[in-house]
């Protein structure tokens, strides 16, 4: 998908039939009567990747890097457990981790799960709490 602007925002309104769910479901698809009957289930009700990644074109198209980049990191961790989000998240606080645990999260982002661009934030990270002396020591 190329292309798209502010014009096809809100994606849902004026570009539905672009939207699928992980699970490969249609928006439309996404009712409550499904949803009383059965043929939906939570996982259906997830963002995808690629819907995440055309709100990060569309951010860009606006010269909205910032936010583009952001969603497009959002679609790197879909694959991951809310619970080593989370994980990460409280690795990435301030002296919470050394910058080898840094290192290897950053690496585990990158082999595991294809996500370069959380890969590269969490590199950063350690070298910034490097800098700024705001690592965990080895030992503490």
């Amino acid at each position: 998908m190329a292309g798209l602007t502010k014009a096809d925002y809100p994606l849902g309104q004026k570009r539905s039939e672009l939207i699928y769910t992980p699970t490969q479901k249609k928006l439309e698809d996404l009712t409550l009567e499904a949803a009383i009957n059965g043929e939906i289930t939570s996982k259906d009700m997830r963002i995808s990747p690629e819907t995440l990644s055309m709100h990060a074109e569309i951010a860009e198209s606006l010269h909205r890097d910032q936010l583009g980049q952001n969603f497009r990191r959002a679609a790197e961790l879909i694959n991951l457990s809310d619970q080593r989000i989370l994980e990460i998240y409280s690795a990435l606080r301030p002296n919470r981790s050394t910058k080898g645990e840094l290192l290897q999260i950053a690496d585990e982002l990158e082999n595991e799960y294809q996500a370069a661009e959380n890969a590269k934030l969490v590199r950063e990270a350690a070298e910034v709490y490097e800098r700024r002396g705001i690592l965990r020591q080895e030992g503490e």
